[in-house]
């Protein structure tokens, strides 16, 4: 969100660019284009537009490049006119001249893991109305476990909703709220009443006393789930708020010039060349006001829920260069160092480290530092042996500093390689050639340690990046993984829905069957289908039984085995790491959104949504869970 906090005419004079809110909107879309490339969509309201003047508009894009296609329709108006007309116009005419110029603005990047990946499934979503604060735009980052309550909830309003989906749910809902919000208010000040206002003085001052934050608090009533949502009205108003507990970010910059929201604190910092302690997070719970007067009020709108930040964001989603992210990494990485050297046999000198994909860069950065840390302290020792024997000499003290883990490029993404449009049988065969390898990085003798940040469902190890690695013949190859094994569904966030796709969940199925506990499996269904019709109160998770008789361990072992692919031409072992749960929150103490790691929901529907995820798995029932 980029609300300019001056008139078009005062960016013109002070920094010689009309469209510079226009451009700023732009750079916080690419600095966070990570976040969804499935699409993109802009909305600007326009200040002040005579009648007869469009005061609110739209793009939106699922094209590929979307981001550049938004803006480069957004810049042809102002391309024509030239840059002495932009010059020479006046804010107003400006304005009436390009479509997308306004003061206040809205950008959405969507990651498509529901819904249609088209134009129409882009935000933001649109409530139009002839009367400008009646119109709605709104656009957010948001997974509702509810939603077909909420759909229901509508139709009982006496609401008919064309579509049925949690976007629609929420874009209805707050028009709804903002509908009731503008009879109540026109009934206080309308004919009849105190004020006895008519016409357009009445809409004017219904429009000035519109309380966003009264509406957001009546709309968000009974949400279960994460987001955050921005919203323009078309008067000017707008509004950014966030989940009770604090699921999904939001962080907010303010100077005399601008106020502006982002979903990433590294965005802000670089497109208005801020310092981290100058952007601020949006707290739980929070909504931030910024009424067409330019007044700004920040404040509770919901009861917050305990702080369940999403730890996913910060190992996964999340771009590194935010300071905190970047530095939670590196220790998630460095937190293995202990259980790769017991896989290693503490032979650092035999190791060879690398990292699959790039987003695992920092951690991997934490571990080599971590392993190197672990051989200085194993040279001082040898060096000390040596003196207390009267044996130390030039040559074995240079060979005793030179002992290292050897660090290595072994693996390169090939990012022109398409696989999603060949049939299974062809697939398997080009997914093993998604990456390069560097011949010659592994020794005879030597282990591999390839460091990921998260696995979820397993089958790029399984189908390429295992098979790639063993073609450089170590004699053992350990994956190790950032993040502890995902055994649950998330529903506020990420949005992984299918239990049984969990590379972690197919482990200890299999464990189960092997055990000759195909009991357990009943009795967790039969439990879950006990709770379909409980209320939210009563809700458990019962899913957390499958995983109980394993530890850590024994279920990481099983996970290995299933990665190996039976056919794979390689006679060294494959053993697999996972970060524990103590060493995720020793990392990353604020962050505390665990859930699909944990099975400890934040909300009711997290529980619903894990209990029908099962029932749905022993159903061979692919569709989503919520």
């Amino acid at each position: 969100m980029v609300r300019l906090r001056k008139d078009i005419d005062w960016y013109r004079d002070h920094h010689g660019d009309p469209l510079w809110g226009l451009r700023r909107l732009f750079l916080l879309m690419e600095k966070q284009h990570n976040r969804g490339q499935d699409g993109a969509g802009i909305g600007v309201v326009k200040f002040d537009m005579p009648p007869g003047n469009r005061f609110l508009s739209r793009l939106r894009s699922a094209k590929r490049n979307p981001i550049e296609r938004l803006f480069d329709r957004s810049m042809q108006p102002a391309g024509r006119l030239g840059n002495r007309r932009l010059l020479e116009l006046d804010g107003l005419q400006l304005k009436q001249a390009i479509p997308m110029l306004g003061e206040a603005m809205i950008g959405h990047l969507r990651y498509g893991t529901h819904g249609g990946r088209t134009t129409e499934a882009c935000h933001p979503l649109i409530r139009r109305n002839n009367v400008a604060s009646r119109n709605l735009a709104l656009a957010g980052n948001f997974n509702l476990t509810n939603s077909a309550r909420l759909f229901e909830k509508l139709v009982e309003y006496g609401l008919h909703i064309v579509g049925d989906s949690d976007t629609q749910a929420v874009m209805e809902r707050i028009g709804y709220m903002l509908d009731r919000e503008h009879e109540m208010l026109a009934n206080t000040m309308g004919e009849g009443s105190f004020s006895n206002l008519r016409g357009v003085e009445l809409t004017r001052e219904v429009s000035r006393q519109l309380d966003l934050m009264r509406i957001l608090r009546k709309a968000s009533s009974d949400f279960d789930g994460g987001w955050v949502l921005a919203g323009l009205v078309g008067n000017g108003d707008l509004m950014v708020c966030r989940d009770p507990a604090g699921i999904r970010p939001a962080f907010s910059y303010m100077d005399d010039e601008v106020i502006a929201v982002a979903s990433e604190r590294p965005a802000l910092c670089t497109v208005f060349n801020a310092t981290p302690d100058q952007v601020r997070e949006l707290p739980p719970a929070h909504a931030l006001i910024v009424q067409r007067s330019g007044e700004i009020r920040e404040a509770e709108y919901i009861a917050p829920l305990p702080a369940r930040r999403c730890t996913f964001e910060r190992i996964y989603f999340s771009r590194g260069n935010d300071v905190d992210i970047y530095k939670e990494r590196k220790q998630l990485g460095a937190n293995l160092v202990p259980r790769i050297l017991e896989k290693i046999d503490h032979d650092v000198e035999k190791a060879v480290v690398g990292f699959i994909p790039n987003t695992a860069e920092t951690a991997y950065i934490g571990m080599l530092e971590g392993l190197q840390a672990h051989a200085n302290a194993s040279n001082a020792d040898r060096i000390w042996e040596h003196v207390q024997a009267g044996t130390l000499t030039r040559e074995n003290l240079k060979a005793t500093l030179e002992t290292s883990a050897r660090a290595e490029k072994v693996a390169h993404k090939d990012q022109r390689l398409r696989t999603f449009i060949t049939h299974d049988a062809a697939r398997k065969g080009l997914v093993g050639h998604i990456y390069d390898i560097t011949r010659g990085t592994v020794r005879p003798g030597d282990t591999l340690v390839v460091i990921d940040d998260s696995i979820v469902r397993g089958t790029t190890l399984r189908e390429s990046i295992i098979t790639m690695l063993s073609r450089l013949d170590p004699k053992r190859i350990v994956i190790a993984s950032s993040a502890p094994p995902i055994m649950y569904p998330d529903c506020y966030g990420i949005d992984m829905s299918q239990l049984g796709r969990f590379i972690a969940f197919e482990a200890a199925v299999e464990l189960i069957k092997e055990r000759g506990d195909g009991e357990l499996l009943e009795e967790v269904e039969r439990k879950c289908l006990e709770q379909e019709q409980a209320p939210d109160q009563n809700l458990v998770n019962h899913v957390k039984a499958i995983y109980e008789p394993f530890s850590l361990e024994v279920l990481s072992a099983k996970i290995a085995q299933l990665l190996r692919d039976p056919d794979l031409d390689w006679n060294g072992e494959l053993e697999m790491v996972y970060q524990d749960i103590e060493g995720l929150r020793a990392a990353m103490p604020e962050h505390t959104g665990d859930w699909y790691f944990t099975g400890d929901y934040p909300t009711p529907g997290g529980n619903r949504v894990v209990n029908t995820a099962y029932l749905k798995w022993r159903r061979n029932d692919q569709s989503r869970s919520y």
